[in-house]
């Protein structure tokens, strides 16, 4: 973050989400002044609260895009959730806090495998040693043995015959890095996975207690261990999974995953206009207004118990989007409109912006269905005008039935490339040019029959 202006932020998310450029603008401004608060004096750290952002607009117009690349540009912790999931506490269903301990568990995650990535080439070396173990008794002899034996290393004298044991050894690494062991057999112990576990379905918050009690009955039970006979390579695999276990500290990944979660996550909640209530409503409103409430001291700043350890959300960016379309903003419950202080109107796409979507950027779909295709020996092109019917089809489907936005674009590029998708790979298939002609022929029996259009397009 260091690095990136949010100048430089916004040029990078124009790389891969076309226009919206306010939006943009917010979210960048937002993430640098996460940076920002970490250069602050530590008296003032703690009271900068996050610039939590409300992202206006109908689907399919890039708010969840946005987010997601933002993520990715930082490789901070991120997690995307549909606010309808939840239900207000007392009533079965999700529980707010959820949300938090899914975003620990994601960091968590993603730590552990880069720490496994770290350790990797350490940890082959030694299951490496291991299985030449297995591979040859430690007593010696020039026939290597399938037996396991201690990996324990003995002070020992050298002599002509140890001596001659070490030849053999590095004679057998040889053969194994050159796979002509390949088709050997070893035997090892691998635990038994057949124990039976105890899943528990308990009432909202308390997603984590079938985990824990799983734990808790995996430590306490003896592992038991299966001999099996296995082939090197896998040998070799299964070695070097349990030495990476090993030689991992999970103490520092939790660490590290919660302080990356308090200082730089980033929950994106989706569908917020759908927890707010239209007018009066009979009955408990279990998935409205007490959802806000419940949701509230989260955004507010608050420390929610996980399996992990207690985490705080004081400093999580929380990005809200919605279509609004019968409800605006200002329905939300006061307290919760006052921590969503930014708020984006997104523009709806029209034809020119499609056909951008379907050209400009670094995954565009052209660019996909091309990349597609080239795997089977086809190569598939498109010329601008096909391009520019293409990207006109969907604003005018758009208009007549839902505005499902850039989205309407996959639906279109699925019924367009159908045949050619089917077909490949066939040996007289080997180029594809799709023009306009191409795109009327195809698309526009349906698109014209307008009950058919509905269902298919």
């Amino acid at each position: 973050m260091q690095d990136l202006k949010p100048s430089e932020i916004v040029a990078e998310l124009d790389r891969y989400i076309i226009g919206q450029h306010k939006a943009k603008r917010s979210v960048a401004i937002a993430l640098r002044n996460r940076w920002r608060r970490q250069q602050v004096q530590d008296d003032l750290r703690d009271e900068i609260s996050p610039k939590n952002i409300i992202l206006i607009g109908p689907t399919g117009v890039g708010k969840t895009e946005i987010a997601r690349r933002l993520s990715l540009l930082t490789d901070s912790p991120f997690y995307k959730v549909e606010a309808s999931k939840f239900t207000e506490v007392g009533y079965v269903g999700r529980d707010v806090e959820s949300m938090v301990r899914d975003l620990v568990e994601l960091t968590v995650n993603h730590v552990r495998q880069g720490e496994q990535e770290a350790v990797q080439e350490k940890a082959h070396s030694i299951a490496e040693e291991r299985l030449l173990d297995l591979l040859l008794p430690k007593a010696g002899g020039s026939e290597p043995a399938e037996r396991p034996t201690s990996t324990e290393p003995a002070l020992e004298v050298m002599t002509a015959a140890s001596e001659e044991h070490s030849s053999t050894r590095e004679k057998l690494r040889r053969m194994l890095r050159k796979g002509k062991l390949d088709n050997r057999y070893v035997d090892l112990d691998l635990p038994d996975r057949s124990m039976p576990m105890v899943e528990i379905f308990s009432n909202v918050g308390m997603e984590e207690m079938g985990i824990n009690f799983k734990d808790m009955l995996g430590s306490l039970m003896p592992k038991n261990l299966k001999r099996r006979k296995i082939k090197v390579p896998e040998a070799l695999e299964i070695l070097t999974q349990e030495e990476i276990q090993n030689l991992i500290d999970m103490d520092k990944v939790v660490r590290t995953a919660v302080a990356k979660v308090e200082q730089s996550g980033i929950i994106f909640l989706d569908e917020i206009d759908k927890i707010v209530a239209k007018g009066q409503s009979q009955g408990p409103d279990v998935s409205r207004e007490g959802v806000q409430r419940d949701l509230l001291p989260i955004v507010e700043g608050s420390t929610v118990n996980t399996k992990y350890g207690p985490v705080r959300t004081d400093h999580i960016l929380f990005i809200a989007s919605g279509a609004f379309h019968a409800i605006k903003p200002s329905d939300l419950i006061p307290e919760l409109q006052g921590r969503f202080p930014i708020r984006v109107e997104l523009d709806a796409l029209g034809s020119e912006e499609f056909a951008r979507i379907l050209r400009e950027p670094r995954n565009a779909l052209v660019l996909q269905y091309i990349a597609l295709l080239r795997t089977e020996g086809v190569e598939l092109t498109f010329t601008d005008d096909a391009i520019e019917r293409i990207a006109a089809m969907a604003q005018e489907v758009n208009e007549r039935t839902e505005n499902i936005g850039a989205r309407r674009l996959h639906t279109l590029m699925e019924c367009l490339l159908e045949d050619v998708l089917f077909d490949a790979p066939r040996q007289d298939l080997t180029r594809v040019e799709v023009d306009a002609a191409y795109v009327e022929r195809k698309l526009e029996a349906i698109k014209k029959d307008e009950d058919l259009s509905r269902f298919i397009l």
